[in-house]
């Protein structure tokens, strides 16, 4: 049966991006690639192929595009002309744009009417495939204060970022089952799901 998943790298601290995020410094002051070396390190690991196995995708605009307002048309995403997401990708954001078709299967769809919106297109084009929340953490704490996430799969890095954008931060109470816990000396893997969602 089809999910509503989310893969997020954090710090111990729980940011996923530190403060002051721009074009040269995607990540924000002090994180570089700090909470995704593990990825770097082993990219055949199971963990980092899940990451792209579902039938699509949400994000919000800010992983997207360091830009805010109106588009620059010009700019198509931080991956160049094949991201590595390979299935229909659906952006939050409060200014329309066009689809945006690139290499490689990825058509970038821009949704300007709510979360619920993004994940009922989603669902439609995924069919039995799980839809994957992206990201960033402000995309995650919505759908996670929804209730709209079966599962969620944190890879905690061990470094301290202190400020940023952090995971649950305005998502109120909830529980979660932890079902699984893996890693080493890089990261944490720790797989959590929703009571009464399928395993």
């Amino acid at each position: 049966m089809s999910k509503v998943t989310c893969d997020l790298a954090i710090s111990l601290d729980g940011y996923a991006a530190g403060p002051n995020q721009t074009l040269e410094n995607p990540f924000g002051d002090g994180v570089g690639d700090s909470l995704h070396e593990w990825m770097f390190a082993d990219p055949e690991a199971e963990e980092v192929k899940a990451i792209t196995t579902a039938g699509a995708y949400i994000m919000g605009r800010n992983m997207f595009s360091p830009g805010r307002g109106e588009w620059d048309l010009d700019w198509k995403g931080w991956w160049g002309d094949e991201p590595p997401y390979h299935a229909p990708v659906f952006v939050l954001t409060h200014h329309g744009r066009e689809p945006l078709e690139m290499l490689g299967g990825t058509t970038f769809h821009f949704v300007t009417d709510g979360i619920e919106s993004a994940l009922d297109q989603a669902r439609k084009v995924a069919g039995a495939a799980d839809v994957a929340i992206a990201g960033g953490a402000r995309t995650v704490n919505q759908y996670l204060a929804a209730g709209l996430i079966d599962e969620l799969r944190l890879h905690i890095a061990p470094v301290v970022i202190g400020a940023g954008e952090r995971l649950f931060d305005g998502v109120g109470p909830m529980t979660l089952e932890p079902v699984k816990v893996s890693g080493n000396s890089m990261v944490t893997h720790v797989t959590y799901q929703r009571p009464g969602s399928a395993a």
